[in-house]
């Protein structure tokens, strides 16, 4: 029977373990379990002997040390998303095989993203603010539709291709910017590829890019400027991708609809017209929180590691080294 350590708090395994996943780990590994405090050699230990590190937000920075010796585990499996502030790339080259769960976080954002294109353009935080100031029917304002839309989208990363999937009862023309995306991949996705110009020109847009230099402010105040007058933006990805204070000039004004989950700085120190502004969705870096989708996330890469435990074969969930530089 192979030996799987778990690394990371009784509280943080609850989250990202669901009952079935448990069970099934019992009658497939001899499973080690971490108490408190989580430290680096409480995961040292654990690891030293595993075949399986199974790993998740709050677990300390995997040493390479780990596997000096000889005898650290083949397989990392990280319940939660980038593997980037977890292991180094150096332990990749090394034979170690890691998996992250980001592509089922993915899908929470992807449904966060399409409440927020729905929310605003549906224009429900004004109408709330109205009912709430005592206001009934309003002559001002009408909601409008995400059907049949141009939707620009920003990166094609796991969470945008989320998005598009959830995006095609809608009927939407979607026009994606991402450099490394060619026309036949964007042609099995059902999308096809756009300048960035272009894409920041539709009525929607939705931002997931990665979090790299190359990225740090890509849309500019010059860009926000000329994105459509009354459009949706909908950041998920980075704060830093965006020019924030531009973007909140732009809501504060009355001329787009925003809806922000990741600031620059975290937590965001935000003024009281911000706070009070009905064009504005903010959210507290909550895309992929879900009480389901936290559930799942051990399940999740756990099923790529006993395929590549049994056949070889990379699901999902495997973290190509060759990909490192340009993920998230």
């Amino acid at each position: 029977m192979s030996r799987l350590a778990v690394a990371m708090t009784p509280q943080r395994a609850a989250d990202v373990i669901s009952a079935e996943t448990r069970r099934l780990m019992a009658r497939r590994y001899e499973v080690s379990w971490a108490d408190e405090p989580l430290t680096a050699d409480v995961v040292a230990r654990l690891a030293a002997g595993s075949d399986v590190l199974l790993t998740s937000w709050g677990t300390p920075r995997l040493d390479p040390a780990i596997w000096a010796g000889g005898d650290g585990p083949r397989v990392v499996a990280h319940a939660a998303g980038t593997v980037k502030r977890l292991i180094d790339r150096e332990v990749l080259d090394q034979g170690v095989a890691v998996f992250s769960a980001a592509g089922r976080i993915a899908w929470s954002v992807g449904e966060y993203c399409l409440a927020a294109m729905l929310t605003l353009a549906r224009r429900l935080p004004l109408f709330d603010t109205a009912m709430r100031a005592g206001g009934w029917k309003q002559s001002g304002f009408r909601g409008g539709e995400l059907s049949g839309r141009r939707v620009g989208v920003l990166g094609a990363s796991s969470t945008a291709r989320a998005l598009i999937t959830l995006l095609r009862p809608f009927r939407c023309e979607v026009v994606v910017y991402d450099p490394y995306l060619d026309q036949d991949a964007a042609a099995a996705l059902g999308v096809r590829t756009a300048t960035l110009e272009e894409a920041l020109g539709c009525p929607f847009v939705s931002v997931h890019v990665p979090d790299l230099p190359d990225t740090h402010g890509l849309v500019s105040a010059r860009l926000i400027e000329r994105i459509p007058d009354h459009a949706v933006v909908v950041n998920s990805a980075r704060g830093a991708a965006v020019d924030q204070g531009a973007l909140l000039e732009q809501a504060l004004a009355g001329r787009l609809f925003a809806a922000l989950d990741v600031f620059e700085p975290e937590p965001p120190r935000l003024g009281e017209p911000v706070l009070n502004c009905p064009n504005l969705l903010l959210t507290p870096h909550i895309a992929g929180d879900t009480v389901d989708g936290h559930l799942a996330l051990a399940g999740y890469v756990l099923a790529d590691v006993a395929d590549w435990l049994d056949k070889g074969v990379r699901g999902p969930s495997f973290v190509d080294p060759a990909s490192w530089p340009i993920a998230a």
